[in-house]
């Protein structure tokens, strides 16, 4: 049997003093309560907890709900005595015991709009501070690899190859076909006015391979791969398996990022020319529906509209936008911290952040070739 806890009194009024002894654990919990609560609770007490040999949970709560009740009826018990790990455990129990503090409630004046627009501003300068640190990390390693290319994982770059290229073949061609179609059927309603239908030929061509062919590619790939890379190495993350590499003294970025960068720059420049060749073929197919030409005046008047400068013109940009996807999504990856909502919400975020910035290295494109004159 456990010692029995006792409770000496002395005094009254404000001037009650009290003492616990013994072991005051669940197993002699029950005669003290109806003590404790009989007590005055409209004065002033001190109770000593020096010669107290054991606490619990269960008796650090006895000593806060005695406590509390004196706080309650105007009254105050001043708690002395107590060992350091028993101040620590009632200060625990005592947390742990408070009702969880409400959420801050929302306000819509103008400072808090100020606000909110502040703390966007301070979020985004410091996500690009990281992105670029992350990119420092992605050269380094480059730089490792290049260095000994037999560190290069060979069969993980030849799998994802397969999953970013391969896999999306199908969905690339049928969606560039379709905007093919949309172009062609567009330019044909538009230049019919002025008798210029041929020319929805030239429209389809250079729309297609300088912008919308690695354009729509890219947001393709944004979203089906660069989202997968996220959950994928997100859910590493959660599983701690990203932690036990560092243990075992695996880079990942050397494991994880590289192969699936590299992969997205050799599978995109291709996904970019199946995507231009089916996004011709369905705007061809429209165009001589609707104009009536041949597919030999068709590829005739193509060939008189567009040049292989023009060509290379959207392909010199996929590996650009390859390298900024694989980048994001990766990165994203590794910023989830320990929860399934941290790999869906982060994950959102890499497909927006991916084609955001795909967008804008376009317009960066647009601009130096504007320059350039090409």
């Amino acid at each position: 049997m456990a010692q029995q806890a006792s409770l000496k009194k002395s005094g009254e009024g404000d001037g009650l003093r009290l003492e616990l002894s013994g072991r005051l654990v669940t197993a002699t919990l029950v005669p003290l309560v109806a003590e404790l609560d009989a007590l005055p609770a409209r004065g002033r007490a001190a109770l000593d907890l020096s010669q107290l040999e054991a606490l619990d949970t269960a008796g650090a709560w006895l000593i806060l709900r005695t406590e509390a009740r004196f706080a309650a009826a105007g009254g105050k018990l001043e708690v002395t005595g107590a060992k350091p790990g028993q101040a620590k455990l009632m200060a625990r129990v005592g947390k742990a015991g408070k009702p969880a503090a409400l959420p801050r409630p929302e306000h819509h004046g103008p400072l808090y709009f100020i606000e909110g627009i502040g703390a966007g501003t301070i979020s985004a300068f410091q996500q690009a501070a990281d992105l670029i640190a992350f990119f420092g990390a992605i050269v380094t390693a480059f730089a490792r690899v290049a260095v000994r290319p037999s560190r290069i994982r060979f069969t993980s770059l030849v799998s994802h190859i397969e999953q970013v290229g391969m896999n999306a073949l199908p969905i690339v061609g049928l969606l560039t076909v379709l905007i093919g179609v949309v172009l062609a059927f567009q330019g044909v309603d538009q230049l019919r006015a002025y008798g210029g239908e041929i020319f929805t030929v030239n429209l389809v061509g250079i729309s297609v391979l300088r912008e919308m062919g690695i354009l729509l590619t890219a947001i393709m790939v944004a979203g089906r791969s660069g989202s997968a890379f996220t959950a994928q190495i997100g859910t590493m993350q959660v599983n701690e398996e990203i932690d036990a590499m560092r243990t075992l003294a695996l880079d990942p970025v050397e494991a994880l990022v590289l192969p699936r960068i590299f992969a997205l720059m050799i599978a995109v420049p291709l996904l970019t020319v199946f995507a231009d060749f089916m996004g011709i073929l369905g705007g061809g197919v429209m165009t001589c529906i609707l104009v009536d030409l041949s597919p030999a005046q068709f590829l005739h008047q193509l060939n008189n509209a567009v040049t292989v400068q023009t060509f290379f013109v959207g392909l010199v940009k996929a590996p650009v936008f390859a390298f900024v996807i694989g980048m994001v999504g990766c990165f994203e990856g590794l910023r989830v911290k320990g929860s399934a909502e941290s790999v869906g919400r982060l994950t959102t975020q890499s497909v927006v952040e991916s084609i955001f910035l795909v967008i804008v290295f376009d317009a960066i494109f647009s601009i130096l070739f504007s320059y350039l004159g090409i």
